[in-house]
């Protein structure tokens, strides 16, 4: 039997706001060193998607946005602003669902997420600026982590969170859309359980999980905390990729 772990989840404060040019892995170390927080090798550093977007200059003014005919079809059927609806077709490769007022599409990380993962909140307090996710979440936090090997010694773990919501369940989680230095996906076969079964598949999504426990922290309105620090879990280290954590299309079975 494995004895008891115990989990932090260490908030990183200081981080001003960012903008484009910013460089996150710079920040977050200086933020360290301001409040005497040292990093272990093996830590995990959960990153906000928002500062990441934000850093890369992923901001567009709507105002420099004219809707196209099928984004106005899509805001009637929808109530959301048609210019919005032409960006979500710019950036999905597939229009999934559209209901009364969601829309749920295919970015081209292949996440399925409403409104193409664009987003109002935490950009520039306006409704006419958005962000959009990171044009390729695994190199930035392979950058970050990279940094921060070279800066402190440690070799830690960097993921980049977005909240978003799932099928048939309500309310919306953090989601690993990025990361470097460890496997995704811990398949635990082969394992046995309390009564000495042998675990023939439970494959864990740990890097979600890890990215819901530091939403925790990392809030959706004014926490302004959007790196945070989790110490002490157990996940498989290796270069995996985000894309592993998503399910082919043929064994999809809500499309």
């Amino acid at each position: 039997m494995i004895h008891p772990q115990k989990i932090e989840i260490i908030p990183v404060p200081g981080i001003p706001l960012i903008k484009e040019g910013d460089d996150i892995g710079g920040i977050l170390i200086e933020s360290l060193k301001n409040h005497h927080i040292s990093l272990q090798d093996s830590d995990v550093i959960v990153i906000a998607e928002t500062i990441i977007s934000k850093a890369e200059g992923n901001i567009v003014d709507l105002r420099e946005i004219e809707p196209s005919r099928k984004a106005l079809q899509l805001s009637e059927k929808t109530g959301k602003d048609p210019r919005l609806c032409e960006l979500i077709h710019r950036e999905a490769v597939d229009i999934v669902r559209v209901g009364n007022g969601p829309i749920i599409a295919e970015t081209k990380h292949g996440n399925i997420c409403a409104s193409c993962g664009i987003d109002h909140s935490n950009v520039s307090g306006d409704k006419d600026h958005v962000v959009l996710l990171p044009d390729d979440p695994d190199k930035s936090a392979r950058e970050i982590r990279k940094k921060i090997l070279k800066s402190t010694g440690k070799d830690v773990t960097v993921i980049i969170n977005d909240t978003q919501g799932r099928p048939l369940r309500a309310g919306a989680v953090g989601t690993a859309i990025g990361l470097s230095g460890l496997i995704p996906i811990w398949v635990r076969a082969g394992e046995k359980d309390l009564y000495g079964y042998v675990l023939e598949a439970s494959p864990i999504a740990i890097a979600d999980e890890m990215a819901s426990a530091a939403s925790l922290l990392h809030g959706q309105a004014d926490e302004g905390i959007p790196i945070v620090i989790l110490r002490g879990v157990r996940y498989v280290r290796g270069e995996g990729s985000a894309a592993d954590l998503l399910r082919a299309r043929e064994k999809d079975l809500f499309r």
